[in-house]
């Protein structure tokens, strides 16, 4: 069984192209999934230069594709369902390259809105949701951020 669930933060924003015989839509980024490490383990790796996180070149096919290159930037945190794959070619200088990649079923956009981060494609967290109007539901009511002591 070739199965991966992965949860990780885009290191760059993903890039869209279309392949030309037939236009579908293929999406690339690259995850970079922390390795979970112990905070004494984490400095130790830190201070011999050594990475804290893998880092997953992510394929995206399809409509899903183009949602990533609309809605995801850099830095955001997504979770990746789908299987990995392992392929070859040969490059310019006759070489033999060896690549392992992710190749993305679902992709769940674990973040949303600005935070800080201006290069949110379109995407506005503020969109019209009077449905969520929480006023006198169970006794509460909004706070100004002057009421608040601290």
């Amino acid at each position: 069984m070739n199965k991966v669930i992965l949860i990780g933060r885009l290191t760059a924003d993903p890039e869209l192209r279309f392949l030309a015989g037939n236009g579908t839509a293929v999406s690339t980024f690259t995850l970079a999934v922390d390795k979970n490490l112990s905070r004494d383990k984490r400095q130790e790796f830190e201070q011999q230069g050594k990475p804290t996180a893998d880092f997953l070149r992510t394929v995206v096919w399809g409509r899903q594709a183009e949602n990533c290159a609309n809605y995801l930037s850099k830095g955001r945190l997504v979770a990746v369902e789908g299987r990995i794959e392992t392929r070859s070619y040969e490059n310019a200088q006759g070489q033999r390259v060896y690549m392992t990649e992710v190749i993305a079923e679902r992709v769940q956009f674990l973040e949303w809105g600005d935070n800080n981060n201006s290069s949110n494609k379109g995407y506005n967290n503020s969109s019209n949701n009077d449905s969520m109007d929480f006023s006198g539901a169970d006794g509460f009511q909004p706070v100004d951020d002057e009421d608040i002591p601290f």
